[in-house]
């Protein structure tokens, strides 16, 4: 009976060696699965086993989830050259918050999409009257991505102008204004917003434009509402169709009715982000 035992005991052994595991999928294999998943789930399936690990550092899977031109971003925003760097390092690095433009622009990937995002800052902006104290101040305030913006006190003559020339993968995105009426602060670890100096935007109407270099345009119009909270104004969107070329964009605001002062107004950034996620900043 202990031979009997044994020899069950030796077969049961030999089975279970012979019965395959993750651990046998070819990393080839696997990295030709990880083409068609979003990069998050490729992070999580790494940590499995060494075999998707291995997987998962394949070139050839991070670069279908870079965009076509992430050579001129990886030149542009982080002036390294895209040999230096494998292709899952230039995705995570591009998908953190980058500035370039003396700090006053930060462009990023998407984690999931890949999709490019990118943000001006006031301080990038040309606003009339900004160097008169008397109108406009920039104030510091944790609610923006540059840590500033720009506040309006009273003004007759409101015009805010900006551009922007860049290479942008192919696609359509949206531009946005990121205002907010009020003066936002803090009280005691509270957030507070001061409103003595709210007037004259309920009168009339703020006109949004844009323009490329392309020859599309858009513009929109409405009166700022929503006191104490930041809004995402859209002013149009645009389309790129060739991603090897740079395109120059040009935005504004105005409400250049004289008849009327207009005060208490936070210019924070323009933000451009792909049309689909337009979504998202409601």
């Amino acid at each position: 009976m202990g031979a009997g035992v044994s020899g069950f005991a030796a077969d049961t052994q030999r089975d279970c060696q012979l019965t395959p595991s993750l651990g046998d999928v070819p990393e080839s294999c696997i990295s030709s699965i990880f083409m068609y998943l979003d990069p998050p789930e490729i992070c999580k399936l790494a940590s499995l086993n060494r075999a998707f690990c291995g997987a998962s550092l394949a070139d050839f899977v991070w670069e279908t989830k870079l965009p076509s031109n992430y050579g001129y971003l990886v030149h542009k925003v982080l002036d390294r050259s895209p040999k230096s760097l494998s292709k899952k390092e230039i995705y995570a690095r591009l998908c953190r918050p980058n500035r370039f433009d003396d700090g006053t622009k930060e462009v990023w990937l998407d984690k999931r999409s890949g999709k490019l995002c990118l943000c001006i800052s006031a301080k990038a902006l040309k606003i009339t009257g900004i160097d008169d104290r008397r109108y406009w101040n920039h104030i510091p305030t944790e609610e923006s991505r540059f840590q500033t913006v720009a506040y309006l006190q009273q003004i007759w003559w409101f015009e805010v102008e900006g551009e922007l020339e860049f290479e942008f993968p192919s696609g359509s995105y949206s531009l946005f204004f990121r205002l907010h009426l009020g003066k936002p602060s803090k009280r005691f670890g509270r957030r507070v917003y001061n409103l003595d100096q709210l007037h004259g935007w309920d009168i009339k109407p703020v006109r949004f434009h844009l323009s490329t270099s392309t020859g599309q345009q858009a513009s929109s119009e409405c009166c700022l509402c929503d006191p104490g909270n930041w809004v995402y104004y859209h002013v149009g969107d645009f389309m790129i169709e060739n991603s090897s070329t740079p395109t120059k964009i040009k935005f504004s605001m105005m409400q250049i009715d004289c008849t009327h002062t207009k005060g208490g107004l936070c210019v924070d950034s323009v933000f451009i982000y792909p049309s689909e996620f337009r979504e998202r900043l409601k």
